[in-house]
């Protein structure tokens, strides 16, 4: 597809994470730590009104090691 990234709320890149199978570790403030049994590891800031960028979104992907199109599945 290669289409061109959403900005996305928090609360949807949450849902996935853990529908991809990561946990929450923990929570200092509004960052939200998630591993995965495998060892992957994420941190997802979660400040009310405020969305998640292209460049916290693809940073994120590429701590997870998943593409864009196959996060955009599981929306």
């Amino acid at each position: 597809m290669n289409q061109r990234l959403s900005i996305l709320k928090a609360r949807d890149v949450i849902r996935v994470l853990k529908s991809l199978g990561f946990f929450e570790v923990r929570q200092k403030g509004a960052h939200i730590c998630f591993k995965h049994r495998d060892g992957r590891f994420t941190l997802v800031p979660r400040h009310s009104g405020e969305d998640i960028s292209r460049g916290l979104l693809r940073q994120i992907f590429r701590e997870i090691n998943i593409s864009a199109d196959d996060f955009s599945k599981f929306l």
